[in-house]
């Protein structure tokens, strides 16, 4: 049977892969904007997660249209660090050292704001939404918040490529475990009640259903 097409709605390689984990068992095509010769990316219009996740999902959904692909998957995430305050808003994650900063600017960026913070005041969570629109219109959406860390206290050893995509989570650690975030086997991942586990599992359900919309 073929498989309807549908648009992941990013230009980040690092979270393209992600959807595609996301939809692997989904009677979906993922396609991502390149494939279809798109390179203009809808900006970041919403004042919550969830909000700018159904914005992207709805823009790239129309946008992708015009290929004939009419389904979009979207995803907006950010990290919540209760210590800063007014200082931190999690919707900022991977603009607040400035637009044009790389992923290690970002990294070291973050280090000097918590320098003052120790131990529990370093808690650190994530937050990811996560939207599907066919044709400009919101299918469904979900708002989940990750589990509980610490931002380390030292930027990684890793080259700058290796920081790229998720680049926050090299600093997000989990000391029970010994580990960051991006080091974390799927077992463990389970056993924080991982976000991203949390939004397959629900992108399977749905899928499930019948909200393929007719090829036409």
């Amino acid at each position: 049977m073929n498989q309807l097409p549908i648009l992941l709605a990013t230009s980040n390689p690092a979270k393209q892969a992600q959807f595609r984990w996301l939809l692997e068992e989904a009677p979906l095509n993922p396609v991502a904007p390149q494939d279809l010769g798109l390179t203009a990316a809808p900006e970041e219009i919403g004042h919550s997660h969830g909000g700018i996740a159904r914005f992207k999902a709805s823009q790239w959904s129309l946008s992708g249209r015009d290929k004939s692909v009419g389904l979009a998957i979207a995803s907006d995430g950010g990290m919540v660090i209760p210590a800063l305050g007014a200082n931190w808003q999690s919707l900022y994650t991977h603009r607040f050292a400035g637009e044009a900063a790389t992923d290690a600017q970002r990294a070291a960026r973050l280090l000097e704001l918590m320098e003052p913070y120790r131990e529990e005041q370093r808690q650190a969570s994530w937050v990811e939404a996560l939207a599907i629109a066919d044709k400009g219109r919101v299918l469904v959406s979900w708002e989940i918040a990750g589990a509980t860390g610490v931002i380390s206290e030292k930027l990684p050893t890793m080259k700058e490529g290796e920081l790229r995509g998720f680049w926050a989570f090299s600093l997000w650690e989990f000391p029970h475990l010994g580990k960051s975030y991006r080091e974390l086997t799927r077992s463990e991942l389970s056993s924080l009640d991982d976000h991203w586990l949390r939004l397959k599992a629900l992108v399977r359900r749905y899928v499930q259903g019948p909200f393929v919309p007719p090829a036409a």
